[in-house]
């Protein structure tokens, strides 16, 4: 395994981030394909082993119960300090604003939970999970700061923005004298670059770690098209996300599966070492001991410049999918908001 620094911050993970949207009970959230806790906890220790020390969850993924198998499983397996811990917060409900409660109290009551699901005093990389469109952008900076400065968060990160939101909110973090966002968690991989045309330009420019979703697909990068699993089969915000495009990202795909069979690995390893290329570290969803094995041996995957060229040359433009497009400003009737 290698190691990198996460932007800005004093954080050092690898460059396999294990996802773990995954684990969780399947009887208590929206996914029906998640695994129980004794085979989350098993994947988590064998991720451990291959050195992964980079692990995301959310208190969203099924009620609560990812945090609790990750928490409970790392405390059993390593010590605090050996491990980046990652999880994310909601914005405010319509309910929340509806009875006034302030963006501070909503973080601060999800943080809470948050460390109480994953039995932790602190977590290492705090992430504002889809922007807020109702709520002042300053305010969110305000409660993450004191997060950090009370102890709870090491570092805060974004998922789920535009590069001009991204901008904004930095300059005015900097301008306020509050934490900048270190790291951006964006829906990106071979079959979908759109984070090419803004967001990469910035994060380069400002230093800000590029840690990707949905770095496979939703596994349509790492088996043949139209291979029937179990995950295929049940998982329909996937379904959303990449069914209408099938066709012209089929030719993708393929030469992903070429590749693979030129140098005798598997696709993972083929999309995760073009992912690597462009980004800090890929956040790769684990169910099974091989996807680990397949992440870990795309860090030593070399792909010459031609390979990445035949790769990227067929790519079509992509209307924004999933949480971008439910969440995106066309969809709602509100107006920014970035101060009080």
């Amino acid at each position: 395994m290698q190691y990198t620094t996460l932007g800005n911050s004093d954080l050092r993970v690898s460059r396999i981030c294990m996802g773990c949207m995954g684990f969780g009970d399947p009887a208590t959230g929206q996914h029906r394909w998640t695994l129980g806790e004794a085979e989350s906890r098993e994947i988590i220790r064998y991720g451990l082993e291959q050195g992964i020390n980079f692990f995301d969850t959310a208190i969203a993924y099924q009620n609560g119960s990812s945090e609790r198998f990750v928490g409970r499983a790392l405390r059993d397996s390593v010590k605090r300090e050996e491990v980046v811990v990652a999880t994310k917060f909601l914005p405010r409900t319509p309910e929340q604003i509806t009875s006034g409660i302030s963006v501070k109290q909503a973080m601060t009551q999800s943080l809470n939970q948050s460390l109480r699901n994953l039995g932790m005093d602190y977590v290492d990389l705090y992430i504002y999970h889809i922007w807020d469109y109702n709520s002042p952008v300053i305010e969110v900076l305000e409660a993450l700061h004191a997060a950090i400065t009370g102890g709870k968060v090491r570092a805060i990160g974004i998922s789920n923005c535009y590069a001009w939101q991204l901008a904004k909110a930095n300059a005015l973090a900097g301008q306020e004298g509050l934490t900048p966002f270190v790291s951006v968690q964006s829906h990106y991989n071979l079959i979908m670059r759109e984070d090419e045309r803004e967001l990469f330009g910035l994060c380069a420019e400002d230093n800000i770690a590029l840690t990707p979703y949905s770095s496979l697909a939703s596994g349509r990068l790492a088996r043949p098209a139209n291979t029937l699993t179990r995950r295929a089969a049940e998982d329909d915000y996937a379904k959303g996300k990449y069914d209408k495009t099938a066709e012209q990202d089929r030719v993708i795909i393929d030469r992903v599966a070429e590749l693979a069979r030129r140098y005798d690995v598997s696709m993972t390893e083929v999309s995760l070492a073009w992912l690597l290329t462009k980004t800090t570290a890929p956040v790769v969803g684990a169910t099974q001991k091989h996807h680990i094995d397949g992440a870990v041996n795309a860090v030593k995957l070399q792909l010459s410049p031609e390979d990445i060229d035949y790769l990227e040359a067929c790519y079509q433009p992509h209307a924004l999918t999933g949480i971008m497009a439910q969440n995106s400003p066309k969809t709602k009737d509100t107006k920014q908001v970035w101060t009080r």
